[in-house]
């Protein structure tokens, strides 16, 4: 078999405008959720090493439901499953910023977990003993550094949700493959775009990537 087909540089340059459209809903969606689902880990986090049961069970069923589920999954749960309960409609933007928080907020408990039982029982007891009570103990020893700890973890689980808003097409959200989509309906430049897609989110990836490198080059990150 011959194929002549040869990548059209032109329509792939000629698609950028189009797509760019997108990139702000991937980016709201993106740092939005994140920054949700930043607050729910470290709240899931700690219920998750709490000593109370009633604490730890929650966080538990809570932790292994949404990572044990796709995101694809949760979030046609929000947009359509939902809405019969509540009685009304949910708007496909807040499902998918709905979807990345409660997604990233499960991996971010364990991650906040992880980091948290990192930290030496001597720093703990040396707070302790000059005098902080347990709470400020937490605040101003331990949770500092189980942070820095973090940084790595988190920047990773950033990517990764980045990466799933590309599923959000499925309920119509116009982030970057939706985008792509309907430019692709109007034009047959399927190779085209879904190249320059590719790129953008590459751009997205490599950005982080590179801010967590500058991070740890600065010993912000332990």
């Amino acid at each position: 078999m011959e194929f002549n087909f040869q990548f059209d540089w032109q329509a792939a340059i000629d698609s950028l405008p189009f797509l760019l459209k997108g990139l702000p809903y991937t980016l709201l969606i993106s740092f939005a959720g994140l920054a949700i689902g930043f607050v729910v880990g470290i709240v899931f986090g700690l219920m998750r090493i709490s000593p109370t049961r009633w604490l730890r069970f929650p966080a538990v069923v809570y932790i292994e439901v949404f990572r044990g589920t796709p995101v694809l999954v949760q979030v046609l749960f929000i947009f359509y499953g939902l809405p019969t309960l509540l009685g009304g409609p949910i708007n496909a933007l807040t499902a998918g910023i709905a979807a990345i928080a409660f997604n990233a907020g499960a991996y971010i408990s364990e991650i906040v977990r992880g980091g948290v039982q990192s930290i030496e029982r001597g720093q703990r007891e040396a707070g302790l003993s000059l005098g902080l009570s347990p709470p400020q103990t937490f605040r101003y020893v331990i949770w500092p550094q189980a942070l820095r700890r973090m940084i790595p973890a988190l920047g990773n689980q950033g990517i990764v949700s980045i990466k799933d808003t590309s599923l959000f097409s499925v309920i119509g959200v116009g982030e970057l493959v939706r985008q792509g989509q309907v430019y692709i309906a109007n034009t047959f430049t399927a190779l085209e775009v879904y190249f320059m897609i590719a790129l953008l989110y590459l751009a997205i990836t490599l950005s982080l990537s590179l801010a967590l490198s500058l991070l740890e080059r600065k010993g912000l990150v332990g």
